[in-house]
């Protein structure tokens, strides 16, 4: 595993006079899988975007293998290798899927291997997809990145539930640090099957629970209750 993950502390962010994150403290160590758990508004999705670089804070830090990052823009975070696929606009529509494949720089038959649906869609306009081809294609730069760093949005979006499984399946078995954003806890995560996970259940804007998901409240797996 490369690297010791990477940190929010005591993070704050606004969206004009609005307080999206109140000063929340919560890590993603390399050796396990994070979860960042919520309900919309919850506060996951800029969480992540935070960490990612493409909001700023307005008070805190980000923390990366022990070194502030804060101050750094989203595509220096990048070049370090951070990879972040948000949960829209994950993809450049007007290329094909091949020349989506291509920026990522990486071995395509990799993303081939791991999404074998993708093949006979190669030529096809990436805008021209269903959301869940979208996604698999998304996820492909995850695979391909060589990344130390991988934050992902609601990965399995779209996906039959038999593509979501792989997909959790290739996540967890990369050799990086992979935080999710998710509006439920994964399956097969609260029994505890393959890599060690974490969750952090967000509500408005606040950490509510921070642990592992056999720690986590049945009626939390979903998202933070109001």
């Amino acid at each position: 595993m490369r690297g010791t993950g990477i940190e929010l502390r005591d993070a704050r962010v606004h969206y004009g006079p609005l307080e999206a994150l109140h000063g929340i403290t919560l890590s993603a160590p390399t050796t396990a899988l994070t979860v960042l758990l919520g309900r919309n508004g919850a506060g996951r999705t800029t969480a992540l975007r935070a960490l990612a670089g493409t909001v700023p804070l307005s008070a805190g830090t980000v923390v990366r293998d022990g070194r502030d990052i804060t101050h750094q823009q989203a595509h220096e975070r990048a070049a370090q290798g951070l990879c972040f696929i948000p949960d829209r606009a994950a993809v450049f529509p007007s290329l094909t899927v091949a020349e989506n494949l291509d920026l990522a720089a990486g071995d395509n038959a990799r993303a081939l291997d791991a999404y074998p649906e993708l093949r006979p869609l190669l030529s096809r306009r990436a805008g021209t997809l269903s959301g869940g081809e979208q996604r698999m294609l998304a996820v492909s730069r995850a695979l391909l990145t060589n990344a130390g760093v991988i934050l992902v949005d609601e990965p399995t979006q779209g996906m039959s539930p038999a593509t979501a499984t792989r997909t959790y399946a290739l996540l967890e078995s990369l050799d990086a640090c992979v935080v999710l954003a998710e509006q439920r806890l994964p399956p097969g995560l609260r029994e505890g099957a393959g890599r060690t996970a974490i969750v952090h259940v967000l509500r408005r804007g606040e950490v509510v629970f921070s642990g592992e998901p056999g720690e986590l409240n049945p009626a939390r797996s979903r998202y933070a209750p109001e």
